[in-house]
């Protein structure tokens, strides 16, 4: 569980001086350490019974502005943030927003309350990303999936003949298809903060040798306190795993136990976690001891409001100032911050790839490579 501070937003450079008081990072997020293999029958699921609160929220979209790309990206047939032609502006203003997922995200109790949401209605977007894993089953099977699971992040298609999709609550990922692999071509994949891992199900459709997605689950909380939904926590993920026969490895892990895994990985999927830890150049060193020698790393974060992208800065948010009802974004990056905090993690630098605004709100993606270790 991440800890609430208090704080201003003030700036801290990569050297660790800052322009104004702010409580160090460095606390750890909850001691989720329990594996679970997910059932492969739906309503099967092994679940501890103690409560572990919720894990990723992921990052708050609206196809408001159009994705700002200064780098180009390899891979995908999709475009970018494109406005959806099947909405009017007004109702692309109003569309729903994405939260931002993480391991370690919490509402916290100072809630800035406002009428529950209901998930909403997946539109050409978020079906565009989904049709790129086809389920294809039968309509009695997918309305019962639908029934099963009370809440989806990720935008699923069941049938896409039938246009039968879930309603996931992530908006709009088409950003981030471009800079993943056509073709795995065999690497063992790690997913972190995986929630109903569309990623990780999408890289063992391309080809991945091995896939572990792994999630500490504090979603739950986070859930229940925007749409009023309680999840025992991963039964979208079991759902789809069993609906492909996938042979994904789930587990419950938090992100700084990653060691426990005791192996490494040739390509990490690391979305929208780095704002929202305490201690993001620790969960650095922790995700460049899983990668194996010359293994690439896609991170994806919360960018500095004020794009200064030659500064070293790192952007200091006060609660809820990033998004309502979530006190727990911590930091902005800029591409210069997380080259900076890649390299004293033992990577080689940080490469960006490209700096969307999604709803005002500026993100970086880009990738890591390893480096020699100490």
């Amino acid at each position: 569980m991440a800890t609430r501070r208090k704080s201003s937003a003030n700036c801290v450079s990569a050297s660790g001086s800052t322009g104004g008081s702010a409580r160090p990072a460095g606390a750890r997020l909850g001691p989720h350490r329990e594996r679970v293999q997910l059932g492969r029958t739906l309503g099967r699921l092994p679940y501890p019974g103690r409560g572990a609160a919720g894990g990723r929220p992921q990052e708050e979209t609206q196809r408001e502005a159009p994705i700002v790309s200064e780098h180009p990206i390899i891979g995908g047939n999709i475009t970018p943030n494109a406005p959806d032609a099947n909405l009017t502006p007004q109702q692309q203003d109003s569309a729903p927003q994405e939260p931002d997922s993480a391991i370690g995200s919490q509402i916290g109790a100072d809630e800035r309350l406002a009428p529950l949401e209901a998930p909403p209605e997946p539109t050409a977007a978020e079906r565009q990303v989904a049709d790129l894993i086809q389920i294809e089953t039968d309509p009695e099977t997918a309305t019962a999936v639908l029934d099963r699971v009370p809440l989806w992040f990720h935008t699923f298609s069941l049938d896409r003949s039938r246009q039968i999709y879930t309603h996931g609550v992530a908006r709009d990922h088409r950003y981030r298809v471009p800079a993943l692999p056509e073709d795995f071509g065999g690497m063992s994949v790690l997913d972190i903060g995986t929630f109903d891992g569309f990623y990780a199900f999408l890289a063992e459709a391309r080809r991945a040798g091995r896939v572990v997605a792994v999630d500490n689950e504090q979603y739950r909380e986070w859930v229940s306190s925007r749409w009023g939904v309680e999840l025992q926590g991963g039964e979208g993920f079991a759902a789809i795993r069993e609906l492909l026969d996938s042979q994904v490895d789930y587990q419950r892990i938090d992100a700084f136990d990653l060691d426990e895994l005791g192996e490494t990985f040739d390509f990490i999927l690391c979305f929208g976690i780095l704002h929202r830890v305490e201690n993001p150049l620790g969960l650095l060193k922790v995700i460049r001891r899983r990668l194996a020698a010359g293994g690439r790393v896609l991170l994806e974060t919360h960018g500095a409001a004020d794009r200064t992208f030659d500064s070293a800065a790192v952007q200091i948010a006060a609660p809820g100032e990033v998004y309502a009802r979530d006190d727990f974004v911590y930091w902005g990056f800029t591409p210069a911050g997380l080259d900076a905090m890649a390299r004293h993690a033992g990577f080689e630098g940080f490469e960006l790839i490209d700096t969307p605004v999604i709803d005002s709100h500026p993100r970086v993606l880009g990738a890591l490579r390893s480096g020699p270790l100490d």
